[in-house]
């Protein structure tokens, strides 16, 4: 995070909003920046890859599939930009911890114990070690004791969209993004390769939840994929993983996509198309969300 914390002292912090009289690397005034970049950063990327996503790959057929909750884009968007700040502060905690040297970040390829193919490796141990913290940080958030209390506001997106991929609960979007700042403190990483893989990060867990569900033949029982994921969502129980199915085929998890086996949300869609009940049963499904909204706000009164 040093080097985007740089570029903006160099051109931006430091000439025009600093007093001269406040030094760079005073911790207050990092601390600052770190808060002010970190949401700018996190709001920037959320919204510019989730609008590209939406209007070239998100396949807009499926806002018509009865699980699909009425203006609920814009509810994923307000519940993602309300968490965001606040999961920002003890994201901060971690970057600050970074610029402040104590991590494992590297400036230059010949820091690397590896040089070159030290890079390759730190990016494949990268996605390993993150897929297989964040399947088990997930797996616990579906605890029945905590569950209702962080993860399950996220699964109100039965149908997600790709607003929906940083729709969580502040504690639920820590945690999981947890293991991707942990990983610099334990292992070697070029600070390049580290910016780089946080924006694949963000690009992957947008195209998880956008319902584009083409994956190579060959890989659809290794990577979890859009179809993988939304099946979480609508069963629950499966696919945990985020980047690749191994931590769901060893813990007992895994379901094959059903929109890989013809019983998919857009197989539905068709069905009930084709027997002219696609509008009832949306607002059927509609009316029951609106009904359990009611009891849950009744249940809070008394």
């Amino acid at each position: 995070m040093d080097l985007v914390l740089n570029v903006a002292d160099s051109y931006v912090l430091s000439p025009y909003v600093y007093p001269a009289s406040w030094p760079e690397d005073g911790a207050l005034r990092q601390i600052l920046s770190l808060l002010v970049l970190t949401n700018l950063g996190a709001a920037v990327l959320y919204l510019g890859l989730g609008v590209v996503n939406y209007l070239l790959i998100f396949d807009h057929e499926l806002m018509k599939h009865p699980q699909f909750l009425e203006n609920q884009v814009q509810r994923e968007i307000k519940y993602a930009m309300s968490s965001l700040p606040l999961i920002s502060i003890p994201t901060v905690a971690l970057f600050f911890a970074e610029i402040r040297g104590f991590s494992k970040l590297y400036d230059n390829v010949d820091d690397s114990p590896l040089g070159w193919p030290g890079l390759f490796l730190s990016m494949i141990s990268f996605l390993l070690f993150t897929d297989m913290c964040i399947y088990w940080i997930h797996r616990i958030l579906h605890h029945k004791l905590i569950y209702k209390l962080f993860h399950k506001p996220h699964h109100l997106w039965k149908i997600p969209s790709p607003f929906a991929s940083h729709a969580f609960h502040p504690v639920d979007g820590f945690m999981q993004g947890l293991p991707y700042h942990i990983y610099p403190f334990l292992f070697p990483l070029h600070k390049v390769l580290y910016l780089a893989l946080y924006v694949f990060v963000n690009v992957w867990t947008i195209s998880i939840h956008d319902g584009d569900y083409r994956v190579p033949g060959a890989l659809t029982g290794a990577i979890n994929g859009s179809a993988h994921h939304t099946d979480h969502h609508l069963f629950f129980d499966y696919n945990y993983g985020q980047y690749f199915t191994l931590w769901d085929r060893l813990g007992g998890s895994y379901r094959h996509p059903s929109a890989l086996l013809g019983k998919g949300p857009h197989d539905l869609i068709r069905k009930l198309r084709a027997e002219g009940k696609l509008g009832e049963a949306r607002a059927t499904a509609e009316g029951k969300v609106n009904a359990d909204a009611g009891r849950r706000a009744a249940r809070k009164e008394e």
